[in-house]
């Protein structure tokens, strides 16, 4: 471990001991900040789901045409990442995430005040270029501060933090478009991300301080390539990324589903959202317990079997025209698996890779972007019936990531 890695890491597992101020001024605000940082960019996208309709009146458009605002973010947020990762290995972590929370903003308070949906796309790609910076990053400073178990609890934390994003901002968007209209949502993230940036200002100073990488275009490619060449990377990264399509197809069907096939109420998806962060989280819990007596690769397996289980329960609730506690169940094994796949399955990823923390959580950000954008597809064009879709998706991502970790030539010890 370089020299300059033991003044923010302890040899242990256990925790991170800060000995210089200029790194982290607040240790006990290191999980909090970082797990805002990651949450940024899914609050930013689903705390608009219950708003579209209302945005489309308003702006005198289709609901159809402000779906929109929902793939433009995902595909600024996913690209944005290769660049910024690269660049934060280069120049630090510090100055992207101010720069990102200041995008951030600008980019919230531009689509607060648009009267035309062209602008309001615009005001969009703004703030996905601003939270790819923060949510790329969080991963990264998480790599420069811990290793061993203390990386894996931390990243538990920060993917919890993601998770319960898209689980409570539809409950949250509906509330604020209710009593406030759409354009309180915009005003509610850019007050997050002002709070967030204060507290990032305050507690961290520049975490990234072994040895810098260039930045030419080459040699960011040839990172890149490295990275998918290295079976230590891409198995790990792989396997998380089919899980999240897994797992955003769940978001984007389950209202169809619950809706369309159930006849429950808006409101009613809104809470079955927000249940889902309390298995995510209890499942994050239980990983690191499982984790630390049986192993990493024996607590991936087990739980990718979870996953896989919970995809096909869904796939049979649906050819047995099933009803909601079937659904429910089979939802619950498949969250509960991917509770334990996805931090794990991250600290697993990014371990390795301490001199290019920043590459290496670009592109796994990326991957898992490009999976949750494939699910969310798929999930709404496979079939008629969005349950039918829902589980040949999550079925096929799940044992397709069970197969594709059973075939690692070597194993990562985190």
């Amino acid at each position: 471990m370089p020299a300059a890695e033991n003044q923010v890491r302890t040899t242990t597992e256990a925790s991170v001991v800060v000995d210089a101020p200029t790194v982290v001024a607040h240790p006990a605000a290191v999980v909090p900040v970082l797990a805002a940082l990651s949450a940024l960019g899914t609050l930013a996208t689903n705390i608009l789901l219950p708003s579209l309709p209302g945005i489309g009146a308003s702006l005198h458009v289709s609901t159809a045409a402000t779906t929109h605002l929902i793939t433009v973010f995902l595909g600024i947020f996913a690209v944005g990442q290769l660049v910024v990762g690269p660049l934060s290995d280069r120049y630090g972590r510090r100055v992207p995430v101010l720069i990102g929370f200041a995008a951030f903003l600008i980019g919230s308070v531009i689509c607060a005040v648009a009267t035309e949906l062209p602008v309001l796309l615009f005001g969009r790609v703004v703030q996905a270029a601003g939270a790819c910076a923060t949510s790329v990053l969080s991963r990264a400073i998480a790599r420069d501060l811990f290793s061993g178990a203390a990386l894996a609890r931390t990243l538990t934390l920060i993917t919890i933090a993601m998770a319960a994003a898209p689980g409570f901002s539809p409950l949250l968007g509906g509330t604020l478009d209710h009593f406030f209209g759409w354009r309180s949502s915009f005003y509610f993230v850019a007050i997050f991300a002002a709070l967030a940036a204060a507290g990032f200002a305050a507690s961290f100073g520049e975490t990234h301080r072994s040895e810098r990488t260039n930045v030419h275009v080459g040699s960011i490619g040839r990172g890149y390539l490295q990275l998918l060449r290295d079976s230590c990377f891409i198995v790990p990264a792989t396997t998380v990324a089919l899980i999240m399509g897994g797992l955003f197809s769940m978001f984007s069907a389950a209202p169809r589903v619950m809706i369309e096939l159930m006849a429950f109420r808006p409101i009613e998806v809104g809470f079955f959202f927000a249940g889902t962060v309390l298995v995510v989280f209890a499942a994050g819990l239980i990983g690191n317990w499982i984790r630390e007596r049986i192993g990493l690769d024996r607590s991936m397996q087990i739980a990718l079997m979870l996953c896989a289980t919970g995809g096909m329960a869904v796939l049979a609730a649906a050819v047995l025209h099933g009803s909601f506690l079937p659904f429910l169940g089979a939802s619950l094994i498949f969250l509960l698996g991917m509770g334990v796949v996805n931090p794990l399955g991250t600290a697993q990823t990014m371990a390795p890779f301490g001199k290019n923390a920043g590459a290496a959580s670009a592109l796994l950000g990326f991957m898992q972007m490009l999976g949750a954008a494939i699910g969310v597809a798929l999930s709404a064009t496979l079939s008629s019936d969005p349950l039918m879709a829902l589980g040949v998706v999550m079925t096929v991502g799940s044992v397709l990531a069970l197969g594709i970790y059973a075939l690692r030539t070597r194993s990562t010890t985190v």
